[in-house]
């Protein structure tokens, strides 16, 4: 089961998937305030229990990417039996300043009244022009791919944005589960986060893929889909 970031949909990543699918059964969805969830407004804890009753009642590996891999990690932390291996890319414990916090809440409510203000289309210019997506190829298929919901995405910074995310650290050592947390080699800020997260973890590997920032799945999907096949295949 893979989940889609921040903008995406479950159509997302069709080529990172759909090499993974040559050896795997992959299922996508679309997560609250996106493609067809778009109307659903839930925090992150709500995302995983809607996702418990959804996703196949048989154990199943795990991944996503960014808001999908926070989304993916609260799921893991409160279904931890239902999970046989989680693999977290670009993910993030969240912030552990008090201060920080608040001050990246603020920042994501602004930037939904941003979104609702500007609308989708033009929101999606102004995100995909963020230095962490400056190599990503262009590719017309992954824009189309892209949710178009202002009111959606706005609700989802608002309530499952990561300044609403709780300081998810002290909380890993509880997790067994076997864990992948990969980044991309340029991006040094979740390359950061990756290896805290492996160490933080009981069973935790982290892995680097060359030549890509945030979305590595998206610019590297070919490497990206073999580090992960080769993870799954492992366990």
């Amino acid at each position: 089961m893979w989940l889609h970031g921040f903008t995406q949909t479950r159509d997302s990543a069709h080529q990172f998937r759909s090499i993974l699918a040559g050896t795997n059964e992959v299922l996508t969805l679309d997560l609250p305030g996106h493609g067809e969830n778009a109307a659903i407004v839930a925090s992150l804890d709500e995302t995983a229990d809607l996702l418990d009753d959804v996703l196949p009642l048989e154990d199943f590996a795990l991944g996503g990417y960014s808001f999908g891999a926070r989304v993916a990690l609260h799921f893991a932390l409160r279904y931890p039996a239902r999970v046989t291996r989680l693999v977290l890319l670009g993910a993030t414990r969240g912030i552990h300043d008090d201060a920080e916090r608040a001050a990246r809440r603020r920042g994501d409510d602004e930037l939904a009244d941003r979104i609702e203000s500007i609308g989708a289309e033009a929101f999606l210019d102004e995100w995909l022009r963020r230095d962490m997506f400056a190599s990503l190829p262009n590719d017309p298929g992954e824009r189309a791919a892209r949710s178009r919901d202002a009111t959606g995405l706005a609700n989802s910074l608002r309530h499952a944005g990561t300044g609403t995310q709780r300081w998810l650290a002290p909380e890993l050592a509880s997790l067994s589960v076997p864990t992948l947390a990969l980044a991309g080699s340029i991006d040094q800020k979740f390359s950061l986060e990756a290896s805290a997260i492996a160490e933080g973890v009981k069973n935790g590997k982290s892995a680097f893929i060359d030549d890509a920032h945030h979305a590595a799945h998206l610019e590297q999907p070919a490497p990206s889909a073999a580090v992960v096949s080769s993870f799954i295949s492992r366990f």
